[in-house]
């Protein structure tokens, strides 16, 4: 059994990972895929402190795992199926095995938004994609979308034009949400092509992506456009399925806690981009992790 069992090894499953190990508390991580998280595969982090230049995020990342380990903390790859509150313990059942924990701390964080429409499900990975720094360099030389208008699809936007021959982005809205700094880099990208007021209606193709249909939500003309990758950054939803009836959720699926990172479940927190919070970065969601990890600390010593 071990003190302290965090699912996820993103930022703020790794912060409380570094937290939980230093205060000589037996640490284990479990992550379904890769440490880091959505962090892991964003190409460049620039408003992370203490560095000038920005930062990686796989380069981080892996900065923030080898810490944890020399604290440490032991790491696990799998996948959570439930978890259940038996007296002063967790027990948490992945596909394989079951362990026991006598506080957890859920990192699980959030995975892309689907658009929901024709074409979208039959040509993931054959054109459609939601990691530009993973997919970017399939389309060197080639026109390809984005959908959205927040920070992310517009940093995957300037990113997509190191490769692609031009990029049309799609926002349901007349002006983006993204902050002034990347709108400005992107009005000026001579690339970038806004397609305003608009939302996709379908994707065809044969093998691949080939043509994408557009609808303007004022006048409900469609269009078509003519690309080979389409990538979508419409947000994110909450991997909270396996915790549903466990803890609290508001209604877009997020956990509720306060302000220890305190689920209302006696030595069950929660941290980072899974929880109700203003705020979703790599810097809260490192803060997170750490009073998350401090506060199980302080549970632990209660019992």
């Amino acid at each position: 059994m071990h003190d302290i069992t965090i699912i996820g090894a993103g930022p703020a499953g790794l912060s409380a990972g570094i937290y939980a190990a230093r205060a000589k508390l037996s640490t284990l991580i479990v992550e379904r895929m890769y440490p880091g998280g959505q962090a892991a595969i964003t190409d460049r982090i620039e408003n992370y402190p203490g560095f000038n230049e920005g930062v990686a995020g796989a380069e981080l990342a892996e900065n923030m795992k080898s810490q944890a380990e020399k604290f440490g903390a032991e790491f696990l790859n799998g996948e959570v199926e439930s978890i259940e509150r038996q007296g002063e313990k967790f027990i948490i059942k992945l596909k394989s095995e079951s362990l026991e924990s006598k506080a957890v701390i859920l990192a699980m964080g959030a995975e892309s938004r689907k658009l929901g429409v024709k074409g979208e499900k039959e040509y993931t990975g054959r054109g459609v994609s939601y990691c530009a720094t993973c997919d970017g360099a399939f389309y060197a030389n080639k026109p390809v979308m984005i959908v959205g208008g927040g920070d992310s699809a517009i940093e995957e936007a300037l990113y997509l034009t190191r490769f692609a021959s031009s990029v049309q982005v799609v926002h349901r809205r007349d002006r983006l949400r993204a902050t002034k700094i990347l709108q400005e880099r992107a009005f000026k990208n001579k690339k970038i092509k806004f397609l305003w007021n608009s939302m996709v209606d379908e994707i065809l193709g044969k093998d691949t992506v080939e043509e994408v249909i557009i609808r303007n939500v004022m006048t409900g003309e469609k269009t078509s456009a003519l690309v080979n990758g389409i990538f979508v950054a419409i947000g994110w939803v909450p991997n909270t399925s396996f915790v549903k009836g466990l803890v609290k959720l508001d209604e877009q699926g997020y956990i509720i806690t306060d302000e220890t990172m305190n689920t209302g479940v006696p030595g069950l927190f929660a941290a980072g981009d899974i929880r109700k919070k203003p705020l979703r970065q790599v810097v809260t969601a490192v803060a997170d992790g750490a009073i998350a990890a401090v506060e199980a600390g302080k549970y632990l010593e209660s019992l």
